[in-house]
């Protein structure tokens, strides 16, 4: 059954929830007292389960959030039928092993597409929701390359260092409003989609440069989530939390 927690009947929308990272978060803000709209493209019902379990509510919406129209037909149910957000995760994305000078233009842009502007779309759709209650939490899952750098993932790593540009001026936007806007920097994460591409094989290497000498777990992130979601977190904006196991040192 779901705690009392400092997010108590607050709805959530995460988007990139039907597995990794964003079923962690979802179950996490769930256990919490949050009620959770999932965004994905794929099949949700292992979410679905787990906030469940957990004693929340969960809808779960089907859609491609790199099109406006979708993004703008989401945050139309997402208020009408459930009451508006208050609480939005930027999760969803793509993180390709591409050496620079294979690097297509096209791949370039769908990297872009996917990590930028996606999660711009969906924050542009929902953050009325939040500036019209007067309270709010928006979270870029960002990441630790961009502190780091590695080789290999330049377009990707560009991305993300977006993310972290947008989300500090929004968080100055956005300061007045009672809506705080932040980012967490994971490393390499123990994902279903990390474990089956070419990421799996940087593993060994990542561990190795952590100052904790284990690979990172989807629930290492979790706690960072909920701090940055947390009704008494109203103070913390315009923050990167690093969340690599002391990788970068930032």
């Amino acid at each position: 059954m779901a705690v009392a927690g400092r997010v108590e009947g607050r709805l959530a929308v995460v988007t990139g929830a039907a597995g990794g990272l964003g079923q962690v978060f979802c179950a996490s803000l769930a256990q919490q007292g949050a009620r959770i709209v999932g965004v994905d493209i794929a099949d949700q019902s292992a979410t679905a389960a787990a906030v469940e379990a957990a004693g929340s509510e969960y809808v779960a919406l089907e859609l491609d959030i790199t099109d406006e129209s979708q993004c703008a037909s989401m945050a139309r149910t997402v208020q009408e039928g459930h009451g508006g957000a208050a609480i939005v995760v930027n999760n969803a994305g793509t993180f390709p092993v591409i050496p620079f000078a294979e690097t297509t233009l096209d791949q370039w842009r769908a990297i872009h597409r996917l990590n930028v502007e996606g999660s711009f779309l969906v924050t542009r759709s929902l953050a009325p929701q939040l500036i019209a209650a007067g309270w709010g939490r928006i979270v870029f899952i960002a990441s630790g390359a961009v502190w780091l750098g590695p080789p290999g993932m330049v377009a990707y790593t560009a991305s993300k260092g977006a993310l972290i540009g947008m989300m500090r001026a929004l968080a100055s936007e956005l300061g007045g409003s009672g809506v705080t806007v932040n980012a967490i920097t994971p490393g390499l994460t123990r994902t279903h989609t990390a474990l089956t591409t070419a990421v799996r094989d940087q593993f060994d290497h990542v561990v190795s440069v952590q100052s904790i000498p284990r690979a990172e777990e989807p629930e290492d992130l979790a706690s960072a989530l909920l701090f940055l979601c947390d009704e008494g977190s109203g103070f913390v904006t315009g923050q990167a939390i690093n969340v690599d196991g002391g990788a970068a040192k930032h």
